[in-house]
């Protein structure tokens, strides 16, 4: 076993979890995310990031070194390929983007789970690192089963179909929902609809039907202010802050601080 997956414990235990978002592909940061104690995973948004297969080995290694179960975001017209590599380098989650259809529930499922008559998956034994110390496929086959299932439901139509595909969600073991009002807005041909009030009851929509079929909602925010109104709603998994940002936000702040002084020197 590479390492144990703790976010799926905490998750099957029902205690609320806390994730982080990385795009930056430097192994350090899963490390230094782990390091701080305070996460439960790292997310690597990979829909957003350029990265290779030995960049998500290096990853998997440094976030082990910092005790950090890592979740992938893959890009959806090449989701499958990358969901299997990063499981293969030691991931322990996948978010799958652009859920459409009850349909995309069973790709999804199909793509991380176990190639047996009982999980109906399409992941067979492949020799990458969970076999690096043993070829245990029994090992292998628990791995697998313990992998978090999360999805986004962010577009338009997603919303017409939430019924169908939550009821396909929940046959399928999917194990958290995560609202995307960005692309949702989008996929309504109204960008910048997110960051207007008109965006909040299509989001309260998603996290009261998700809470309805017994899927618990993820919602991601920014700052520890905006969580309360969430977890007023009923949420209680949150993935916070993006290390473009939180860098750029650091940086910025002290350009302008040291500017300040030096500017008339």
């Amino acid at each position: 076993m590479i390492q144990d997956n703790t976010f799926r414990t905490k998750l099957d235990a029902g205690a609320a979890t806390v994730g982080t978002h990385f795009m930056f592909t430097d192994p350090d940061i899963p490390e230094i995310i782990g390091d701080t104690g305070f996460f439960d995973y790292g997310e690597f948004t990979a829909e957003y990031s350029a990265f290779d297969m030995p960049m998500l080995y290096n990853m998997a290694r440094s976030a082990q070194c910092g005790n950090l179960p890592l979740m992938i975001k893959p890009d959806q017209d090449n989701q499958a390929f990358w969901s299997q590599a990063a499981l293969g380098a030691g991931f322990r989650a996948v978010l799958f983007t652009d859920i459409r259809t009850a349909d995309d529930i069973d790709e999804c499922h199909s793509s991380i789970r176990p190639d047996t008559p009982q999980d109906g998956g399409r992941m067979g034994v492949k020799l990458r690192r969970p076999a690096l110390a043993s070829y245990d496929t029994k090992q292998y086959l628990e791995e697998l089963k313990s992998v978090v299932f999360c999805v986004m439901l962010e577009k338009d139509i997603a919303l017409d179909n939430i019924d169908s595909i939550l009821n396909r969600a929940k046959e399928k073991g999917v194990d958290l929902t995560q609202w995307g009002p960005s692309d949702f807005g989008f996929s309504r041909g109204q960008p910048g609809l997110s960051s207007t009030p008109e965006i909040l009851p299509f989001e309260e929509f998603v996290i009261k039907k998700s809470l309805e079929y017994g899927i618990p909602p993820r919602i991601e925010i920014g700052s520890v202010e905006q969580a309360q109104r969430y977890v007023d709603l009923g949420v209680r998994h949150f993935c916070i802050g993006w290390d473009r940002f939180i860098y750029r936000t650091a940086l910025a702040n002290l350009g302008e601080g040291i500017r300040k002084i030096t500017d008339d020197l």
